[in-house]
């Protein structure tokens, strides 16, 4: 059974999902960004230290406050780190009150019919039992949607809620990301059918299970209003899937009862290069942001 505390702060807590969870294909682009090239690292193993490192230096900030911050959506090599001597998951939970939460899908297949459904998930029961046992809340798993495809956007969600009935199984909450890509010219027709095929398909669900969903930024304020009243849904947080901070926290601030859940957002202008009084400065900025657009509606 879910801790009846960290759903109580996710169902209903002021503040947003922070996104800690670049895997394998997002984090040299990261890093980059955080002022870390290619050339600084020698492979993998090295590469997933300094991601680690950056992602244990935001959380330990005074700026990363439950005040602000209701969750934080973890890599599996994360989850199975320590930091600041405990274990990811703890350390969140039981030093600054972030509900633990776990990206399980492997990256997306290759396009086609307009969307990119997920890689097959090896070894998911696995991965979700260790979740249980390392007190992971939750999960999520991302799929990319590029045009207004119908039977593209059916697959994807078709896809989401059969995997998240295996996460259920587990008693975690899945959050379901159907990303619509920002650069779709049909970008508010894909919107439309997505709002169609996620309320279908909720329809199935059985009346004591939850989810949570995870959206691009719509185009029309309040879009997917029906999901966020909708009982089956625990919470919907929107990704800044690209959009600058300024962009992404001025849409969201229209959307009402939908809170962030950012990833390049979050950690815009941080850098290695920074003293830890800077670095928190510009993370507190970020947080402070984020959260005034989360609590606006």
């Amino acid at each position: 059974m879910n801790n009846i505390e960290q759903r109580a702060k996710i169902l209903s807590a002021d503040g947003f999902i922070a996104a800690l969870d670049q895997s394998g294909g997002s984090t040299p682009k990261a890093l980059k960004l955080y002022g870390i090239d290619p050339t600084g690292y020698n492979g993998d193993t090295e590469m997933f230290d300094l991601i680690h490192a950056m992602r244990a230096r935001i959380v330990q900030s005074k700026a990363f406050s439950t005040d602000h911050i209701v969750g934080a959506i973890l890599f599996e090599q994360t989850m199975d780190r320590m930091i600041g001597g405990l274990p990811s998951a703890d350390y969140l939970w039981k030093t600054r009150g972030v509900v633990p939460l776990l990206k399980v899908d492997k990256g997306l297949a290759a396009s086609t019919d307009g969307v990119s459904l997920m890689k097959p998930i090896d070894g998911l029961d696995a991965l979700l039992q260790r979740g249980v046992e390392a007190n992971i809340f939750g999960t999520k798993m991302r799929s990319l949607i590029e045009s207004a495809s119908e039977s593209g956007i059916e697959a994807v969600v078709a896809q989401q809620f059969e995997v998240a009935k295996k996460i259920l199984g587990h008693g975690l909450i899945p959050i379901i990301e159907p990303e619509i890509s920002i650069t779709a010219t049909d970008k508010a027709a894909a919107e439309g059918l997505l709002l169609q095929t996620i309320s279908r398909h909720l329809d199935k669900m059985a009346p004591d299970q939850e989810i949570m969903l995870k959206l691009t930024l719509p185009e029309t304020a309040n879009h997917y209003a029906p999901l966020v009243a909708d009982d089956r849904v625990l919470r919907v947080v929107a990704l800044s899937g690209g959009y600058d901070r300024k962009t992404a926290t001025d849409m969201l601030a229209k959307n009402a009862s939908v809170i962030a859940s950012f990833s390049r957002a979050l950690t815009e202008g941080l850098s290695i290069q920074q003293n830890d009084a800077a670095f928190d400065t510009t993370l507190g900025q970020a947080v402070a942001e984020i959260y005034d657009a989360s609590v606006s509606g």
